[in-house]
């Protein structure tokens, strides 16, 4: 039976992009459908964080630094100030779910934006992104561009927001469960064996992008 799960993330929440490698371990060799979805968690107009700021300083610093090395994932903290707003990166991923690269899409975002520190909030940055993933680079631009994506991503934010309570990311359902914040394998490969038995429970814990 294929498990179905749904990742909703945003590309400038480093929380997310750490929550990719333990998930990943969790689903390897499993009969399961992973699905990225957009979330936004300032969308435009709002202000974006800046990384000069003391709250992201102190955040990476005292959080985010500490969880990467004890990952074994490599990060920094992008000097794009401010940080991008991700409504093109989304509408990117909705392409690319369209062409069923979403996973590999979402990867190269962020590792664009966490390893490289690449302004992902620029058309021309995720052209070439999807390129690498194997997209066909005139297409995705035109799409961003036209907006052909905006209406669908616009829906998905607000089902997430009012449908399904989601106020942080990462936030990931797995059957009928909900992982809220950055869990380890051991807690997704426990809620994996949980939707097999179809046995409702809530995981509610673990660091989280407000």
């Amino acid at each position: 039976m294929t498990i179905k799960i749904k990742v909703y993330s945003d590309f400038v929440c480093p929380y997310c992009f750490l929550a990719e490698t333990p998930l990943l371990e969790a689903t390897k060799d499993k009969d399961v459908d992973i699905e990225w979805m957009p979330y936004e968690l300032r969308p435009f107009p709002q202000k974006t964080l800046r990384p000069e700021d003391d709250y992201l300083q102190r955040a990476w610093q005292e959080s985010v630094q500490p969880l990467s090395k004890k990952m074994g994932v490599e990060m920094i903290l992008p000097d794009v100030s401010p940080q991008p707003h991700t409504y093109y990166a989304h509408e990117g991923l909705l392409f690319a779910k369209k062409h069923q690269k979403e996973q590999v899409y979402a990867h190269l975002v962020f590792k664009s934006f966490y390893h490289e520190g690449k302004d992902i909030g620029q058309v021309a940055v995720l052209r070439e992104i999807a390129e690498g993933a194997g997209l066909d680079g005139e297409a995705f631009q035109q799409a961003l561009e036209s907006r052909e994506f905006s209406k669908e991503r616009a829906e998905y934010l607000r089902q997430a927001n009012e449908e399904l309570d989601i106020t942080a990311v990462p936030t990931i359902f797995i059957g009928d469960r909900v992982l809220k914040g950055l869990h380890p394998q051991a807690n997704i490969e426990r809620a994996l064996r949980g939707a097999i038995r179809d046995t409702k429970y809530e995981f509610c814990e673990g660091d989280e992008c407000e």
